[in-house]
């Protein structure tokens, strides 16, 4: 008589623990990415087991948060301080969000009051473009200033100018 066949039918396990480039490819990142957000404090450490090491799923829920707050044009300060405000089913759930890259929405400056209107100039073909003044303060420290700034906002960055030239003067 030939014995019963035994099939086994496994469940799918979830994994709760990865190895550091397994995590970064389930979220898309190098794996020095995830090495920097833990230098920066946007990932907690994991806890060191030489080459044993292993993330877990705060880590994956994180990561997957700060991609979803990248695709919404969030720089990593502003990032950190959503990470630490938000719970771990917070995360989750933003983490789950749609992380469609969708542009930022800039005020625009209120429109003089028609006493002060600027006077009309004539149209560029780069018109609707907003173009810059790039202000070298030292090496390595540039300010950009609308060539649309109003007069308080030219004024602010000229003192910011001179406030650089007085340090410069002391050393």
């Amino acid at each position: 008589m030939a014995s019963p066949t035994v099939c086994l039918v496994s469940t799918p396990k979830t994994q709760t623990e990865w190895k550091l480039a397994e995590l970064a490819e389930a979220v898309g990142v190098s794996s020095r990415t995830v090495r920097y957000y833990v230098q920066r404090g946007l990932l907690p450490a994991p806890p060191f087991r030489g080459p044993d090491t292993v993330y877990g799923e705060e880590h994956l829920v994180r990561l997957k948060a700060i991609r979803v707050l990248q695709a919404r044009f969030l720089p990593l300060d502003a990032i950190q301080v959503e990470l630490q405000r938000l719970s771990l089913d917070e995360l989750r759930q933003l983490a789950d969000s749609d992380a469609t890259p969708t542009p930022p929405v800039y005020a625009q400056p209120a429109a003089a009051p028609p006493s002060v209107a600027p006077k009309p100039t004539a149209r560029r073909p780069d018109a609707g473009l907003n173009r810059y003044e790039r202000w070298a303060l030292l090496p390595g420290l540039e300010l950009h200033v609308s060539e649309a700034a109003d007069t308080k906002t030219r004024a602010l960055a000229e003192r910011v100018r001179a406030l650089i030239a007085e340090f410069q003067e002391k050393e």
